[in-house]
């Protein structure tokens, strides 16, 4: 489908259907590689617009992981290039993101970024700080191992001159996803069944649904199938959780 046009297609009586079961539905979508390509910015957009129909509050993105570093300098040049394209087209033309009211926020261990495209993200974050309608959370430079040590070193030194115990919730607030709810769906495309070190923390009592489609080729089909996907499995999800 293409994503240029994809967002003309949203069949209202359908949304009206899920819409009022789905409030504190949470979707988290992992792509294949970097997500800022051009198509897969594209993606992002119209996958936000039909998140935001179906009353999603929370959309998280992998954008780039740690490991892409490893990737040739300028294959890595590239990717930065286009995030900072991205980006600050996002905080000087808001459009879509100021038409859903969506606030941007950038995880990862930003500090390996390059100066520029840190100045690109957080110019995006300052533009959209006052939307309260949704969130859009993108990881960048991240990985779950990367944020479990964050957390562990964020802790451990919060105890160094009080209480030696680390508790689970002492850990959680030192992580780059802290304050974010956990998410109920992770939509990993491409028919892949690995995680790709992201949100492992998070994805416990998670649904892991796996289109065949491509990252570019998502579409309110596949989301809308994902949901009924969860809402087959809600009561045994809901009762894994009441255990731990």
């Amino acid at each position: 489908m293409d994503a240029k046009t994809s967002t003309t297609l949203i069949p209202t009586t359908l949304l009206d259907g899920v819409r009022s079961s789905l409030r504190r539905l949470l979707f988290q979508v992992l792509s294949v590689g970097p997500m800022p390509h051009r198509l897969g910015f594209l993606s992002l957009l119209t996958t936000l617009k039909y998140c935001y129909e179906m009353g999603i509050q929370y959309v998280s993105f992998y954008g780039f992981s740690i490991d892409n570093f490893k990737r040739r300098p300028t294959e890595v040049q590239i990717l930065m290039g286009l995030i900072r394209d991205k980006a600050e087209a996002m905080s000087h033309n808001s459009g879509i993101v100021d038409e859903l009211g969506v606030r941007v926020e950038f995880l990862g261990k930003l500090d390996t970024l390059d100066e520029p495209t840190r100045e690109a993200i957080q110019g995006v974050m300052d533009a959209t700080a006052k939307n309260t309608k949704m969130v859009l959370l993108i990881c960048l430079a991240y990985t779950s191992t990367d944020e479990i040590v964050h957390g562990v070193k964020g802790a451990v030194t919060e105890k160094i001159d009080g209480d030696a115990s680390i508790s689970v919730e002492d850990l959680e607030k030192n992580m780059y996803y802290a304050g974010c709810p956990d998410p109920d769906i992770l939509v990993r495309t491409s028919g892949e069944t690995r995680l790709s070190n992201f949100l492992l923390w998070q994805t416990t009592h998670c649904l892991l649904y796996c289109p065949r489609c491509l990252w570019p080729e998502i579409s309110l089909r596949h989301l809308v199938w994902g949901v009924v996907q969860y809402q087959r499995n809600y009561q045994y999800l809901e009762k894994i959780k009441k255990k731990m």
